[in-house]
């Protein structure tokens, strides 16, 4: 691409690539729908049904807000990706040693606790379908294994149609759901309105919300689905972004239907649900009790689709990440260069080798597969340690505020084609998710139990 910045080309392209734009269609929709499937998770259909038993419609507003966050979050990781040419690691490695340091201990820690919760998460509603077959350690297992499989021996293409299917079942059972216990339109309207609950802590959990809509390590994954998907260029600018709406308007539409779930199914009979997976089996049950088995059976096959959606999209995605940090680091020796060397130079192809499938097939992608699926194993069985799991907290809660604050960094500097660079718009909205996710953050260190810890 044709720098605009009058700083030397050190981000342009190389001049044979086709940067003509496409017009933006439907038909190229894909890296959205992966990480909206990725992004919603049990965890999040809980929490948005917790906000819905505890406040009925009240933070409707908040969930439709946590997604325009996320939109301007993974639109900054696409739109890195396609206008430099290079990978968002390229551009982490450009601000100093230091983002490789936390990448490399959040990489590590997050994944050996996240692969025994995704297994887990994806186990209980099959053992709740087939109660008598095996175990639950068992079906956990065997998910992370069947996972492990066919990201191994598939490329990004067969990914997502497979990621696209799940989500159409993810998409019919929770609008089915949300139907079904006839939502009070009147008062969900009146839920747009940014009103926060009459309780203590209101806006603590009114941000939790927020920002547990959607996503966390597969805002940054997404830019390197975009390239995977084949699109490397600035030419994609525009698909890239009705990809990245469509997106969180599907992320949007399923946890706004189990925040009407929540608030007519829960918060109308005063029923209060277990925080974790395990709420979502409570509710099967209460949906059995209320609708009868088959609408219990429907909602179960559902959690089982955002459940594993999750744990196939990280087994890919963040694999993906890693196999690019392995890939950077070992070609630089190790060292730090300058900022625009980093952020260019060597970078400018990492966005053409991941859409050429070679990241896939390296031994970095497959080393970490291998870490997400093995190693947890052993706390599936021997329970997870405590100082991991404060670390593990710590390390999650802290990665949102670094993705956030680097890409303001990334695209307001001279690393960033001129044209491409924020405009207010991106920055106010990059600053308030930095802003909430430091929030959060801060909470969440503030809560871990560290006088246990030493």
């Amino acid at each position: 691409m044709a720098d605009t910045t009058g700083n030397p080309t050190d981000t342009e392209a190389p001049s044979d690539i086709d940067s003509t734009p496409r017009k933006s269609s439907w038909r190229h929709i894909g890296p959205g729908i992966v990480v909206a499937a990725t992004g919603v998770g049990a965890g999040d259909l809980v929490a948005t049904l917790i906000a819905g038993s505890n406040f009925g419609y009240t933070l409707l507003w908040a969930a439709i807000v946590g997604c325009l966050v996320k939109i301007s979050l993974a639109e900054a990781a696409g739109r890195w990706h396609l206008s430099t040419g290079s990978t968002l690691f390229d551009g982490w490695a450009s601000l100093g040693r230091w983002t490789t340091y936390f990448f490399a201990a959040y990489v590590v820690i997050w994944g050996f606790v996240y692969g025994a919760a995704a297994m887990s998460s994806s186990a209980l509603p099959l053992q709740a379908l087939f109660p008598d077959v095996m175990d639950l350690k068992w079906w956990a297992v065997a998910c992370g294994v069947v996972g492990l499989v066919f990201v191994w021996f598939n490329k990004y293409a067969v990914f997502e149609k497979v990621m696209t299917v799940l989500v159409g079942v993810m998409f019919v059972v929770t609008v089915y759901l949300a139907i079904r216990v006839t939502p009070n339109l009147p008062d969900a309207f009146a839920g747009l309105l940014p009103v926060l609950p009459d309780e203590k802590d209101s806006v603590l959990n009114t941000l939790g919300l927020i920002g547990g809509v959607g996503g966390t390590i597969t805002l940054a994954a997404y830019g390197y689905w975009v390239n995977a998907k084949g699109w490397t260029n600035t030419g994609w600018m525009k698909v890239m972004r009705l990809d990245n709406r469509v997106a969180y308007a599907t992320t949007g539409i399923f946890v706004i239907a189990m925040l009407f779930v929540g608030a007519e199914l829960l918060h109308s009979a005063n029923v209060a649900i277990a925080s974790g997976d395990k709420g979502l089996i409570q509710l099967t049950d209460i949906l059995e009790a209320e609708y009868g088995s088959a609408t219990a059976k429907f909602f179960l096959i559902g959690f089982f689709a955002t459940s594993y959606t999750s744990l196939i999209g990280v087994w890919h995605g963040v694999s993906l990440m890693f196999a690019d940090f392995v890939s950077r680091y070992r070609k630089r020796g190790g060292t730090q260069s300058g900022a625009g060397e980093e952020a260019g130079g060597e970078g400018e192809a990492g966005g053409e080798e991941v859409a050429s499938g070679e990241r896939e097939r390296s031994w970095p992608f497959r080393a970490y597969l291998l870490w997400l699926t093995f190693p947890p194993i052993v706390l599936l069985f021997q329970g997870q340690p405590f100082r991991l799991i404060i670390l593990y907290g710590v390390l999650g809660a802290a990665f949102l505020p670094f993705l956030a604050g680097t890409l303001i960094w990334l695209l307001n500097s001279s690393r960033t084609p001129r044209q491409w660079r924020n405009g207010p718009l991106s920055n106010v909205m990059l600053a308030l998710a930095g802003l909430l996710f430091l929030v959060l953050c801060v909470k969440q260190i503030w809560d871990q139990p560290w006088s246990e810890f030493f």
